[in-house]
């Protein structure tokens, strides 16, 4: 009834052929002039290491959804036979509540994969680099999990399986071109509507004034209407508060988690330990209690509150 088609997988090769160019014009024809305002510098550009990890990270993403497609296969074809509803794929207006259906889902979990620490765990692998350019939107978690309960209910309003992923696809796809430092502010009107390669400068900034904002996947208008929006006004320092000192991709992909079990088997009390695993990431209760939480609202901040060194602070 069902067959299962990752349509990304149809883009890499597209991906790959951005990378090259990008690397080309940075490197090679020294094109590397990046322009916001008064200020004017050049583009961080590719490290091998840096990139090697992140092209690491994506193939490992790709394998590992290879086989979970198949569980959310069955989940969301489980509650489209469930629900009584039925949005036709051969009506155009199903195609258009799908992508703003789609567009929200996204909005949600990547908000909330920014403000609880548990689904921070596996959402700061795409943080983790300290560059900013195509091949850093290769980085992935390999954790892809943790995005299922948040396309659920488009199954529960009668989406085909089908079509939630083709929806899916779409938006990494649009994403994908968001990483870079090569493209400016495009028109007014279209920074006004849509996530551009300025708003998620911004997204990927580890400065304060840039911290949990611009959660968009398409549609930077869920940020306006929420109030999660803020302009790029200066360049970003790219990657976490507190960066990982490593190119292991296994501890990129497991380092926070660990931390997080740690933390977790640390904490006195239940109310300490589900607030490190679901409060915002740098959460840590009050000192001396398990109890009354002092948060501290630092969403790329990987830190221990035993003040430890982290397990994937070593280098490959």
């Amino acid at each position: 009834m069902f067959q299962v088609h990752d349509p990304v997988m149809y883009a890499v090769p597209v991906f790959v052929v951005f990378v090259v160019l990008e690397i080309v014009a940075i490197h090679v024809l020294h094109h590397d002039q990046f322009q916001l305002g008064d200020t004017t510098g050049n583009a961080i550009g590719y490290a091998p290491a840096d990139t090697r990890t992140s092209l690491l990270m994506g193939t490992g993403y790709s394998i590992v959804n290879l086989f979970w497609r198949l569980v959310v296969l069955v989940v969301y074809a489980a509650l489209w036979e469930l629900t009584p509803l039925r949005l036709s794929p051969y009506d155009w207006w199903t195609w258009v509540i799908v992508f703003f259906a789609d567009d929200l889902a996204y909005y949600c979990f990547h908000r909330v994969s920014h403000r609880v620490r548990f689904f921070w765990a596996g959402h700061v692998v795409h943080h983790s680099s300290q560059a900013y350019n195509f091949s850093t939107a290769l980085r992935q978690k390999w954790t892809p999990m943790l995005t299922l309960p948040f396309w659920m209910p488009l199954a529960l309003i009668g989406i085909p399986p089908w079509v939630i992923f083709t929806a899916m696809a779409w938006s990494l796809f649009y994403q994908f071109f968001l990483h870079t430092e090569k493209i400016g502010r495009l028109p007014g009107w279209f920074e006004a509507v849509f996530n551009t390669p300025s708003h998620h400068r911004v997204h990927h900034g580890s400065d304060a004034d840039y911290l949990d904002v611009n959660y968009a996947g398409i549609l930077i208008v869920w940020d306006r209407f929420f109030g999660t929006f803020v302009p790029e006004t200066h360049r970003a320092t790219y990657g976490l508060v507190h960066n990982i000192d490593t190119y292991n991709p296994f501890r990129v992909a497991f380092g926070e988690f660990a931390a997080l079990g740690h933390d977790v088997r640390s904490a006195r009390g239940l109310r300490a330990k589900l607030g490190y695993a679901f409060g915002p990431p740098g959460w840590r209760p009050a000192a001396g209690t398990g109890g009354p939480a002092a948060t501290i609202t630092l969403p790329a901040t990987p830190i221990r509150s035993s003040g430890s060194p982290m397990p994937y602070g070593e280098t490959l």
